[in-house]
This record gives structure tokens, sequence and C-alpha cells, in this order.
């Protein structure tokens, strides 16, 4: 028998892991109705709450490769649902915004995604509903200060580097 408990630090990432798999599963399956891919979904949820980000800082938020989200913008900028506009800080870049016909299915949606929340939650009191969102809160903060910090380090590391090379070949 095993006597490791089941929410062991051990356990933590398949139990996210898992809650996250068939949260996704189970919105895909109520949701065939919307003319949409899962990942378009997600997609235009993002851009929603940050209009006007670049490409390149939406893929690294939603953890696709940019040509991946690339090739979804251009199916979806196709189908109205999306617009690229020139960022009027750097030519080279494109800010993404919605359409209002890509906002339009942002409400059933959302009354999709609170259905099955609710339906996941169910068991769980009103305290141990907000406990839960309150730890996984603290879990993607400390997560995401984590990351910040290596990446902070990797970019002084780097500075540092070229500086050492500068001074080399200006000796």
């Amino acid at each position: 028998m095993n006597d490791t408990p089941l929410f062991s630090g051990s356990n933590l990432g398949f139990l996210l892991s898992d809650a996250t798999r068939l949260l996704r599963r189970r919105f895909d399956q109520t949701s065939r109705d919307i003319d949409m891919t899962s990942a378009q979904m997600r997609i235009i949820v993002r851009l929603c709450r940050n209009e006007g980000i670049s490409q390149a800082a939406l893929a690294a938020m939603l953890d696709l490769e940019p040509m991946t989200l690339c090739r979804h913008i251009d199916r979806m900028a196709s189908s109205g649902l999306v617009v690229r506009e020139q960022d009027p800080n750097d030519r080279r870049a494109r800010q993404l915004f919605t359409t209002e016909k890509a906002r339009e299915l942002m409400h059933p949606m959302r009354q999709r995604a609170e259905e099955i929340f609710e339906e996941a939650q169910k068991g769980l009191s009103e305290t141990a509903r907000r406990q839960l969102a309150e730890a996984l809160a603290v879990v993607v903060n400390n997560l995401s200060e984590a990351e910040a910090a290596e990446r902070g380090s990797e970019t002084a590391s780097r500075r540092r580097e070229r500086s050492l090379v500068r001074e080399r070949e200006s000796a």
C-alpha cells in the first residue's frame, strides 16, 4: 500500500496537470458549438485581457512557439476575429487586437467556464474555494518571481559576458 499522502509535494505537479487537462477537456466538450478551436479560444481570452500586445509577448504568455501562434493568428485574422496593427513605437512589431466578433464570443465562453468551474468545485465550501484560489495564486506568484529572477540573472550574466568581450576586443 502506498503511504504517500494525496497532497504531498511530489504529487502537486501531477494534480495540477491533471486538473488543467480535465478542465480543458471538459471545456472543449461543452464548447463544440463555438466556431473556434480550443487553442483559438485560449488566444482570444488572453488577447481580450491584453489588447495591443505583441505577437511575441502573446506567444510567451501562452507558452506557444511564435510560428505556431502566427499560424493561429493568420487563420483568426482571416475569420475576422483579430486584427494586426502597426506598433506606433516599433515599426517592426505588430500589435494584436480582438474584433467585435471575437468579443461577442466571450460571453458564451465565460458562461461555460463558470459552469465547469462550479462542476469542478462541487462539494467545496465557499471558504475552501477561496483558499484554493488563494493558494494557487501564491503558487503562480512564487513560480513567476523565480522565473523572472532567473531571467534577470541570465540577462545580467549576458551583459557581463558582452562587457568582458568588449574589454578583450579593445585591449
